[in-house]
């Protein structure tokens, strides 16, 4: 095996201390220039490459942060992690990225990895609400900053950057509610496919919908509000086609995501039910499926891109500031209208 030159190799070859070429290299001006000129250039005659990494362990630094996220089936997640390596690269770090498949207890193990690589920071969606509340405690006293970005743990005081989602949600119901109410059906059935009840952000759209369903006094009949047991697109074709083998076709549906939302729009389409004219469908989190499921699904859109740029930021603020206060930022969103759900908006129509 080859062996890589190190400082130790140049000082045996110069007859000098170790420390004097450590000096020399750093360019400390306790070294003559006569013996600076001597150890440089017998770190080119010898391919010295410095170990950067044992440099940052001596300071205590590594200058690696982490990231966890929940999935990589979507384009949601990718897309933020590209803004926060984009940050990250240009300040010197590495970033190293896991995913968890949905599993609190991957997610456990990703954290411990991450611990066990020094990491100065970490930035994290949850997984699962709660599961893991006590290992990020943990975390935090051990001096390891975190930043939670779209699915937080409210029980932590650290930095979070997210959007309103009750705010995005009662919107984006509305629009169907108008929708329908402008195709002739006063009091529409707007069913919502809810996401799993262990994370904020699905109870956060939940109310959303709900109180703009109250808002219009329309029926919140419970058999509106559809359980999903996940957030992929198998999972919205499934239950829209439960719901019609029992009968019940609504008049719009909400979805907590887009991939629920393109399931059930297949599960519409096949069963011969046209979307947007029967049944008008939102989806919410604009992947970039939506731009290309027929019709367009309507979707809210959240700044991706802004949401990796300001997470990365606030993480390294804390890491450069460890006594530096949380900052809880909320973003902006909008609400793209196409044809899934707006009759107005079918090119095929």
């Amino acid at each position: 095996m080859r062996h890589n030159p190190t400082i130790i190799d140049i000082a045996r070859e110069l007859g000098i201390s170790k420390s004097t070429v450590s000096r020399a290299l750093a360019g400390h001006e306790g070294v003559s220039q006569k013996t600076r000129k001597a150890v440089q250039d017998m770190a080119a005659a010898m391919r010295y490459k410095p170990n950067y990494m044992a440099r940052n362990l001596t300071k205590s630094r590594t200058r690696t942060v982490g990231v966890v996220v929940p999935e990589f089936v979507n384009s949601f997640f990718p897309r933020i992690i590209i803004q926060i390596q984009n940050v990250f690269e240009q300040e010197g770090y590495r970033v190293l990225i896991t995913q968890c498949d949905e599993s609190w207890e991957v997610e456990r193990r990703n954290l411990k990895l991450l611990e066990d690589n020094m990491v100065e920071g970490i930035l994290i969606s949850v997984a699962v609400k709660g599961k893991n509340t006590a290992y990020y405690e943990e975390l935090v006293r051990k001096g390891i900053p975190l930043v939670f970005f779209n699915r937080t743990d409210s029980a932590i005081d650290a930095s979070s950057v997210t959007i309103d989602d009750y705010k995005w949600a009662f919107f984006a119901t509305e629009h169907l509610i108008y929708t329908r109410q402008r195709l002739g059906q006063a009091a529409p059935r707007v069913a919502h496919f809810r996401g799993p009840m262990n994370v904020d952000l699905s109870n956060a759209r939940y109310r959303g919908y709900a109180d703009a369903m109250a808002k219009h006094r329309l029926n919140t009949d419970p058999s509106l509000v559809v359980p999903a047991r996940g957030f992929t697109k198998e999972e919205g074709f499934s239950q829209m086609s439960a719901l019609i083998d029992r009968g019940f076709v609504p008049d719009a549906l909400f979805c907590f995501n887009d991939q629920l939302a393109i399931g059930a729009m297949r599960s519409l389409l096949i069963s011969g039910i046209r979307v947007p004219q029967q049944v008008s469908v939102m989806g919410f989190s604009e992947s970039q499926s939506a731009l290309v499921t027929v019709p367009a699904l309507s979707s809210v859109a959240q700044p991706l891109e802004e949401i990796g740029k300001t997470a990365a930021r606030l993480l390294l603020d804390k890491i450069e500031n460890p006594d530096s206060k949380s900052v809880k930022k909320v973003l902006n969103a909008s609400l793209n209208i196409r044809g899934s759900s707006d009759p107005d908006k079918s090119p095929l129509l």
